[in-house]
C-alpha cells in the first residue's frame, strides 16, 4: 500500500546554488504515471552526480529527484501489463533527468518504461547492474553484431574501475576476451585481475595530448569499450587494428577530441556509439534477459556496496572526482 510520506533526495536550487539533502514528501507530489513502484534499490552513475550539481547540464527544473535507476515492487497499476506485487526495474527513459527518479521510497512512471525483472536476477543484482551493466552490455552485444570476436585479440577498456567498466572488464573476460584495463587509480590493479583484466595500464597510457599527433600509431587493440572520450578516444582511434571496433558511450573524459579520417580510411576501424537512453523496450528485454543469465557477472558482489540516502551527497563528490570503484547502490529505506 501506498504511504501518505515518503522518504528522498531531494535536490533544490537557490539562486546559482543547487544543494541536495534527505527530507519527507508527500507521495501525492510523485509525477504522473501508470505504474508505482516501491523502490528497493537505486544506483549512482555519473550522471546521477552531475544531476546534482550546478551546470551539471542534466536537470532543468528543480526541485528533482535524482536517480536514472530503481527497482522494486508494484504497489499500484493502471496498466493491464503489471499486476501490484511484481518484481520490476526501470533504467533510461527521463527518470532521474526531467521525471523524479529513484533516490525515493516509491517512484510513479509511465507503464511504457518498466521491464519486468527476470525470475533469476535479484533487484541488488539489478541495480548492481543497472544503467551501467547495462551499458556495457550493449557495448559487447554492438561489438560483436559488428564481427567482435575474442580470437582477434585484446580489447581495451578504458575508465575500468567505474561502473559501466567494471561490469565491462567482468562481462568480456567471461565471454573468452583477451581483456585489458586503463584506470588512473593505482591501487586498484588487483580489483581489476580479480574482475578479470590479464593487462593494467595507467590512464596516461592510453591519451593523446599533441594536439597534431600522428594519425596512427601501432595498432595494438583488437578493440575497446570506452567510457572516457575526450584524449583517450583520440588514442584509440589510432591504435585500434583493422576492422577493430570501438564502443564509445562515456564523457567523463572530455567530449572533443582531437582525428583524423586516416583510421578508418587505412584501418577500416569502426566507431559505435552506444545510447542506453532511448534502446528500444524490445532489445531492452533482450539485453536484460541476456544479463540475468549468460552476461551475468560472476563478481557483482565484489564490484558493489550498498549507501542510503543519508551517504548521497558524499557519494556525489566522489562520483564526480572519478573516486568511486565499482558500482554504489541506493536503498532508499
Amino acid at each position: 500500500m501506498l504511504k501518505e510520506t515518503m522518504r528522498a533526495y531531494l535536490v533544490s536550487q537557490d539562486g546559482e546554488e543547487v544543494k541536495g539533502e534527505v527530507t519527507t514528501l508527500a507521495t501525492d507530489q510523485l509525477p504522473a504515471g501508470e505504474v508505482t513502484v516501491e523502490v528497493e534499490y537505486s544506483s549512482l552513475n555519473y550522471k546521477d552526480g552531475l544531476a546534482c550539481i550546478p551546470k551539471g547540464g542534466i536537470v532543468r527544473n528543480y526541485p528533482h529527484i535524482p536517480g536514472i535507476d530503481a527497482a522494486g515492487r508494484v504497489i499500484e497499476s493502471q496498466d493491464a501489463s503489471f499486476h501490484v506485487g511484481d518484481r520490476v526495474l526501470i533504467t533510461g527513459y527521463d527518470l532521474g533527468v526531467s521525471h523524479w527518479g529513484g533516490y525515493a521510497e516509491y517512484v510513479r512512471v509511465p507503464a511504457a518504461w518498466v521491464v519486468k525483472t527476470p525470475d533469476n536476477l535479484s533487484h541488488f543484482e539489478a541495480m548492481a547492474l543497472g544503467t551501467a551493466g547495462f551499458t556495457a552490455a550493449m557495448c559487447l552485444l554492438a561489438m560483436e553484431r559488428n564481427g567482435s570476436t575474442p580470437e582477434q585479440g585484446p580489447v581495451l577498456v578504458t575508465g575500468a574501475t567505474g561502473g559501466v567498466g567494471s561490469v565491462a572488464v567482468n562481462i568480456l573476460a567471461q565471454q573468452g576476451y583477451t581483456v585489458a584495463a586503463s584506470t588512473g587509480k593505482a591501487d586498484q590493479h588487483d580489483y581489476l585481475r580479480d574482475l578479470g583484466a590479464s593487462d593494467i595500464l595507467s590512464r596516461e597510457d592510453v591519451s593523446v595530448t599533441d594536439e597534431r599527433p600522428r594519425p596512427l600509431l601501432q595498432a595494438t587493440w583488437a578493440g575497446a569499450i570506452d567510457t572516457v572520450g575526450g584524449s583517450t578516444l583520440s588514442y584509440l582511434l589510432r591504435t585500434t587494428n583493422l576492422a577493430g571496433n570501438i564502443a564509445l558511450c562515456g564523457l567523463v573524459g572530455g567530449h572533443n577530441f582531437n582525428g583524423t579520417v586516416i583510421p578508418f580510411l587505412l584501418r577500416g576501424i569502426n566507431l559505435l556509439g552506444i545510447d542506453s537512453v532511448a534502446c528500444p523496450m524490445p532489445y531492452r528485454q533482450d539485453i536484460w534477459q541476456r544479463l540475468a543469465t549468460d552476461l551475468k557477472p560472476n563478481n557483482l558482489d565484489r564490484m558493489s556496496q550498498v549507501i542510503s540516502l543519508d551517504d548521497v551527497t558524499g557519494a556525489v563528490g566522489e562520483i564526480l572526482q572519478g573516486k568511486v570503484k565499482g558500482r554504489l547502490l541506493v536503498a532508499p529505506k
